[in-house]
């Protein structure tokens, strides 16, 4: 009777740890990315692939509770979703609240860059590549976290991905690509948007979630990287 009592106290107070648990946990939702680039692979629908991809990666990552996209998409409306991605604070914490998230994430590609290899008729002009066989590719998107309680933007970062050559991959994206990016699957350009998905996640689990000194240390010294790059300019030739 009594061991059959303790068993009953322990499952009481896992269940209560993990109620807990995942109350504790950052709600958040992804607005639709927006484009600065002339990315060759950018056309209409891909800003809600990208926000339906961080969406996921952010999910299986079991930091944040995420708000599911067809969610934000009958709430708010494809066309305050397609023109969000560098809104107001005060704007995105009356989203945010609408949706039901404490956070609310806007993401912006500000640069795209790919190198092609001529011999094969490829012609790469300001980072739009046509025909040929590109090599590598670099990508970086601008990142932005606003509190939909107060309207103060809590992150904002630059983050960089690229592939081929010298370049690596960071990390590994956990969804897939379909729709409009379905063709860049297995080409470098696909491989860096993927990286950079995944690095944005890993990125928020830690300056919002784990917090600890190794990944936080870590990712300054990317940052301090970029800035060091800004300097000397990006080029992939």
């Amino acid at each position: 009777m009594k061991s059959f009592a303790k068993q009953i106290i322990v499952f009481a107070l896992t269940a209560l740890f993990s109620v807990s648990a995942l109350a504790e946990k950052p709600t958040m939702a992804v607005l639709d990315f927006r484009n600065n680039t002339a990315a060759y692979w950018w056309t209409g629908g891909v800003g809600r692939e990208l926000a339906g991809m961080l969406t996921n990666e952010l999910a299986s990552g079991k930091q944040f509770r995420m708000i599911e996209r067809q969610k934000l998409s009958s709430l708010i409306g494809e066309q305050d979703l397609a023109g969000s991605g560098r809104v107001s604070g005060s704007k995105a914490a009356k989203i945010g609240k609408l949706v039901g998230a404490q956070y609310l994430v806007t993401a912006t590609v500000s640069s795209f860059e790919a190198n092609v290899n001529n011999t094969g008729g490829g012609v790469s002009f300001r980072g739009v590549s046509l025909g040929g066989k590109s090599k590598k590719a670099y990508i970086a998107v601008d990142l932005r976290v606003v509190d939909s309680t107060t309207g103060e933007i809590v992150e904002t970062r630059t983050i960089e991905a690229r592939t081929g050559g010298l370049g690596l991959s960071v990390g590994i994206s956990r969804g897939g690509f379909g729709g409009a990016l379905a063709n860049e699957k297995k080409t470098p350009a696909g491989k860096a948007i993927r990286a950079v998905v995944a690095e944005i996640s890993g990125y928020l689990e830690c300056s919002m979630v784990k917090q600890t000194k190794k990944c936080l240390k870590s990712y300054e010294k990317k940052e301090e990287k970029r800035r060091a790059g800004l300097s000397k300019g990006i080029s992939l030739d």
